[in-house]
């Protein structure tokens, strides 16, 4: 069974499965035209709309490849100074952000192509990077990592002894 959702800028429609079915029977489509959902009104997106949705995706884009290439760099950095012994919670947070500026590239560049999503890498495509599910996730790991960080930040030094026994570098 095949149940049609829309994302909120709703220019795609992904079949999503449900119960014993394989990906290859849905078909998931790209739609070419923007629209709004009805509710019940007949409501329509305006040109001067979609202008702006065009530019903050343009935004995106261009800050997601920013963001990449400058956690690509500070990783390097990290590797090359062998500095990524000493700080593994700062690389393990640094290799999270870069995953998921890495992922936002993706999404955006992937929402500009207008593709036909097909079969089960349509399906894929439209489960895990269309609807930003990758991006989700790298974001929480972000948070659990920074919390993870704050913690033995505080334990270093309110209890400076108990951390030098108990953490480790």
């Amino acid at each position: 069974m095949c149940s049609i959702r829309l994302d909120n800028n709703t220019r795609f429609i992904c079949c999503e499965m449900t119960g014993n079915s394989s990906p290859e029977s849905h078909l998931s489509v790209a739609m070419t035209t923007s629209m709004a959902h009805n509710t019940g009104g007949n409501t329509m997106t305006s040109s001067s709309q979609r202008g702006i949705e065009f530019y903050f995706h343009c935004a995106f884009l261009a800050i997601s490849v920013v963001s990449t290439a400058g956690n690509g760099l500070i990783l390097y950095a990290l590797f090359a100074s062998k500095q990524h012994k000493k700080h593994i919670l700062i690389v393990h947070q640094n290799m999270i952000e870069h995953f998921t500026s890495f992922v936002t590239l993706l999404i955006y560049s992937l929402k500009f192509s207008n593709i036909y999503l097909t079969g089960s890498v349509g399906y894929w495509l439209c489960a895990l990077i269309l609807s930003e599910g990758l991006f989700w996730w790298g974001t929480i790991a972000s948070v659990i990592n920074l919390a993870i960080i704050t913690v033995e930040r505080y334990l270093k030094v309110v209890y400076p002894v108990w951390s030098k026994n108990k953490l480790k570098n």
